[in-house]
């Protein structure tokens, strides 16, 4: 038992009052005290004698547990790391090598490679240098030693290097770095000014509004309500894991039956997918939903194809307007209630466009910093621009055209793979506005794999550069004011599609590395650590449970770099994969209510009609589209990727960390140490990979 503690003596002096209290521990690691009055408890007492040596004990072997649990953990991630790289690597196991279609991508290949091996041989040749005692490149104030003092050819070969590199490598590297540093700060100016705006719409409350009853009819000789007619279009094409929850929500939109016809526009080439969506037309069908299905013959075009195709149909000119969901979009019932009512008593209104929110953001890493870019696009970019300028990018589904602005404008062209953003360009040249409507969601999923998430950023950023050069001539003859010609330019295009993935890239994955190798041109800390973190921080403000991978999302961020540089450059110069449209890859996934909903409604309705009045060959037909929906939810092996630009690059980025060490960079380390192992996770393809 831990001995009695006696502050008796302390208080001698005192005047006691009451009688003394006992208050006795069963715990024999708690002393006893005994308190003379009521007031002894609560006079101070010296921190020296508040804590006796085993208490201490705990204290230091409770934080020495939670270093050691810590030092345990950051062990076990390099292990598996390791081993990673050993199975994937080394013995290439269930991985196949991410192939370049494009001599350009083999060619940004070539050039990484050949930074690479040089980088390599200087640095041994700086290591042996430093072992040597010559240790002249530890500062950027270079000192050449003279004839007198060299020690051999080797030394010389040395200077000789120290020289060149100070007269002719130097200079070089200083100009395209300057250069990319302003580009970087107007960037950071630009991602200010918007975070400003945001927060202007959040102090004043602004956002569209809509007045009065709108479908209340205006005639009083015939009181009542009028629905515009309005015609929904789901484009997909081989979507097996989608279709039915696409087709089923927005078939429970709340509209006038005789009011909407929902058109599903079906490009899959795949005959079990056909059926399988003919199938599902056809039970909303029979349940009383104005729904049809047109398939293509003639695929061309892609999904701007498709939707020429269907609004080419005579019975089109009969429809007001016309919303159009992609195949894993999922609309609440009253989005139509939502939307089109903005169309009233504002003739000059040609889109509104409602905001994207993911059933499965949380499902991986990958999603989640997916989340963080994509939230910062729409409560900030679009709110913004949509509040005031009246004009930003379509997102290709979940928006409402009038169909007037569409024909006027041209209708949908099959010249880029961005038929969105080509079309709402042409409408604002127009004189059409447009507004975003932040308070209306619609659930849809993001990539959930690297593989899927590359070839979407891929034609996102190679679309818009096409379209740049196919729309700046019309731009600059078109009789819009002259600020929204420069909007056009400057801000929506060249800077946000063209100045962001290259200076990112040029920055941070090429200058930087090569600086550690010539510290004549070493980058300022505010480059590389305080205006990243900035905006970073600020990218993350509209999704703020996010901030704890604040630090993996600026990483990815320069990652990604490598892939929008490679698209912004095939786009710009029209090379081939610019023209290359692929299938966002998705999971099927449903939020909890969907699902329980779809459960219990299946459970109610489903099985007594399919059994009631159907014929042997109907049973047969159902039968066999059960068994493919049966084989197509059989989970599929995952067959990882190696990205051999990613990988050339970290094992670049790595080996300037290790250079920065002979020169006492501690930032420049941690930074190109961290960034070159996030580059080693993307390009060993486990950054898809499910976390809890």
């Amino acid at each position: 038992m831990a001995p009695g503690l006696d502050f008796s003596d302390w208080w001698g002096k005192d005047r006691k009052k009451g009688s003394p209290v006992v208050v006795k521990m069963e715990n024999p690691n708690y002393s006893v005290v005994e308190i003379n009055g009521p007031d002894s408890a609560f006079r101070p007492v010296e921190k020296s004698r508040g804590k006796n040596a085993k208490q201490v004990t705990w204290v230091l072997l409770l934080k020495a547990h939670r270093a050691v649990g810590c030092v345990a953990w950051l062990a076990t991630v390099f292990w598996a790391l390791l081993g990673t790289i050993k199975k994937r690597l080394i013995f290439r196991q269930g991985v196949a090598v991410a192939t370049e279609k494009l001599g350009k991508g083999k060619l940004v290949l070539k050039i990484i490679r050949v930074f690479l091996v040089t980088s390599l041989a200087i640095l041994a040749f700086e290591v042996l240098a430093y072992l040597k005692g010559w240790r002249y490149f530890e500062s950027a104030n270079l000192h050449i030693p003279s004839t007198l003092d060299l020690q051999g050819l080797l030394h010389m070969v040395f200077v000789a290097w120290l020289t060149f590199r100070a007269d002719y490598i130097a200079p070089v590297i200083q100009v395209l770095s300057q250069f990319c540093v302003v580009l970087f700060l107007i960037q950071s100016v630009d991602r200010l000014v918007l975070c400003l705006g945001c927060f202007w719409i959040k102090y004043k409350k602004i956002k569209p509004r809509i007045d009065g009853d709108p479908f209340k009819s205006d005639d009083v000789e015939a009181p009542g309500y009028e629905y515009p007619m309005v015609l929904v279009q789901i484009p997909m094409c081989n979507e097996r894991e989608v279709y039915e929850q696409s087709i089923s929500a927005v078939c429970q939109m709340d509209w006038p039956k005789d009011r909407i016809l929902i058109q599903v526009l079906d490009d899959s080439n795949d005959e079990s997918i056909q059926w399988l969506i003919k199938a599902e037309v056809t039970k909303w069908n029979q349940k009383g939903v104005n729904i049809i299905y047109r398939h293509r013959l003639i695929r061309t075009g892609y999904k701007a194809g498709n939707l020429k195709s269907a609004m080419s149909c005579d019975y089109v000119k009969d429809y007001d307007f016309v919303a159009i969901f992609d195949a894993d979009f999922q609309p609440n019932p009253d989005f139509l209630k939502l939307t089109v009512p903005h169309f009233k008593n504002n003739p000059e209104l040609g889109l509104v466009q409602a905001r994207w929110a993911f059933v499965n953001k949380d499902e991986n890493l990958l999603t989640r910093l997916q989340n963080i870019n994509l939230c910062f696009h729409f409560e900030v970019e679009q709110q913004v621009n949509g509040a005031f300028l009246n004009f930003f990018g379509f997102n290709g589904t979940a928006g409402v055209w009038r169909i007037k602005a569409l024909e006027e404008s041209g209708g949908w062209l099959e010249r880029t793979t961005v038929e969105d953003m080509d079309i709402a360009v042409r409408a604002h040249l127009n004189g059409w506005k447009f507004i975003f409507l932040n308070d209306v969601k619609v659930l849809c999923e993001v990539p959930e794999s690297y593989e899927a998430y590359r070839k979407q950023q891929h034609r996102w950023h190679s679309g818009p550069m096409q379209l740049f050069r196919l729309c700046l001539p019309a731009i600059i003859t078109s009789k819009i004011a002259l600020w929204k010609k420069a909007n056009l330019i400057f801000l929506f295009f060249l800077l946000r599609k063209l100045i962001l993935p290259f200076y990112s890239f040029t920055l941070f994955c090429i200058i930087l590395p090569l600086t550690m190798f010539v510290p004549e041109a070493e980058l300022p800390m505010w480059v590389i650590c305080y205006v990243p973190v900035l905006m970073s921080f600020l990218n993350i403000l509209p999704a703020p449970k996010s901030f704890p991978f604040i630090v993996p999302y600026l990483l990815f961020e320069n990652t990604m770099s490598v892939t929008k540089f490679n698209a912004m450059v095939s786009g710009l110069f029209q090379l081939g994969s610019s023209y290359e449209w692929v299938v966002t890859k998705k999971a099927g996934r449903s939020s909890e209510s969907d699902l329980l909903a779809a459960a219990e409604r299946d459970s109610k309705t489903m099985q007594p009609q399919i059994c009631r009045g159907a014929s042997e060959t109907e049973l047969e037909l159902l039968n066999q589209l059960k068994e493919q929906k049966e084989t197509a939810t059989k989970p599929v092996k995952k067959v990882n990727k190696i990205y051999r630009k990613e990988l050339a690059l970290a094992f670049l980025l790595l080996t300037a960390s290790v250079r920065s060490l002979l020169s006492a960079q501690g930032v420049h380390f941690y930074f190109l140490l961290f960034q070159g192992v996030t580059f080693l996770v993307v390009g060993l393809d486990l950054i898809g990979e499910q976390i809890s």
